[in-house]
């Protein structure tokens, strides 16, 4: 419980960023925010009982500037091409520059995808078209504020309210499949 997360709220109820428990509790405690949503079970202290926040919302405005893109790691590329090899939708265990690197591809969204080892030792150091192979999906950079707030976290089924994912998609949307 303690190691779980918290979605916190601009005073707006847009949504910022997601913070420990333990660091949400602390903001509703100081009264700089107050539980939107509980979590699940009850903190204890001597004095007082408190229901673990699952998310919080400012009590005052915050301007934030926003990162306009998201940070291209393995993690999230996983979770964009929601654990599936981009060439034949087995099971990817890595990733692969769609045009290759050597050959002056560049490690942007938009060119690299999941792949299995299969797939990316076949393809080597050439491009699908040159092997007569066809991506599934154009690969782009994500988008959305669920991406931007969470990255490639899984989010809590209890956020989708505010991070517009439907309910079908809240327990996998953001790469519950990835490694």
């Amino acid at each position: 419980m303690v190691g779980s997360s918290a979605l916190v709220l601009n005073a707006t109820y847009e949504p910022l960023c997601v913070v420990s428990v333990r660091r949400a509790t602390i903001l509703v405690l100081t009264s700089k925010a107050e539980c939107v949503s509980d979590g699940d079970g009850v903190l204890h202290s001597a004095h007082e009982e408190l229901p673990v926040p699952s998310v919080v919302r400012l009590t005052r405005y915050v301007k934030v500037p926003y990162r306009t893109h998201v940070g291209l790691s393995r993690r999230a590329i996983f979770a964009r091409d929601g654990g599936r090899c981009a060439y034949c939708r087995g099971s990817a265990e890595t990733i692969d520059h769609v045009f290759p690197r050597s050959r002056g591809g560049l490690h942007a969204w938009e060119n690299v995808v999941a792949a299995c080892a299969k797939c990316n030792h076949s393809k080597g150091d050439k491009t699908p078209a040159e092997l007569g192979w066809r991506l599934h999906a154009i690969p782009q950079a994500p988008r959305g504020v669920a991406w931007r707030v969470l990255g490639h976290r899984t989010p809590d089924p209890r956020w989708r309210d505010w991070l517009d994912i439907p309910d079908h998609h809240a327990a996998t949307a953001l790469g519950a499949e990835a490694a």
